[in-house]
């Protein structure tokens, strides 16, 4: 009787151990990625050509056939070329905050990015929430982003 209760104190003992560490567990997973992807996906921009926003001047939609994976996204492009660009220098294309919404990281949070509702200002593309934050964003682009910049990437957490 004595083995039988300190085995099922020990099965109590360690389901609740195991319990605890579920409950901890979402504060582990707590930090948003650094590029934003829908839900039900992992392709960035929406799955938009990021290169296109500065190339075409509007955005375009990418092909699964022209992909690469960058700070774990995987980022689409509508040709060839578009995607060698991108690979020479990924930085210099990729959405700022990461695709997040440029206004709502000035604000202090992530929200999700738009590929509809963007912009390129000084060489740097930046995506807002939708064409209502777009118009907030636009009446002082350049305080937004100065905040934006303070704000990232500690918003992630």
């Amino acid at each position: 009787m004595m083995t039988f209760v300190a085995t099922t104190r020990a099965i109590i003992l360690a389901a609740c151990a195991v319990a605890g560490g579920m409950v901890a567990a979402p504060s582990a997973f707590a930090e948003k990625p650094p590029v934003y992807t829908d839900v039900f996906s992992n392709v960035g921009v929406g799955g938009y050509d990021a290169v296109a926003y500065f190339k075409d001047g509007k955005p375009v939609q990418g092909k699964k056939e022209f992909s690469t994976k960058y700070k774990g996204a995987e980022f689409r492009f509508a040709t060839q070329a578009n995607l060698d660009t991108f690979l020479r220098q990924p930085d210099a294309y990729a959405p700022q905050y990461g695709g997040y919404c440029a206004w709502a990281a000035s604000q202090g949070y992530a929200a999700k990015g738009d590929p509809k509702y963007w912009k390129v200002v000084n060489g740097k593309l930046y995506l807002n929430y939708d064409g209502n934050i777009q118009k907030k964003w636009e009446a002082d682009i350049p305080s937004f982003i100065a905040a934006a910049d303070k704000n990232w990437p500690r918003i992630l957490k």
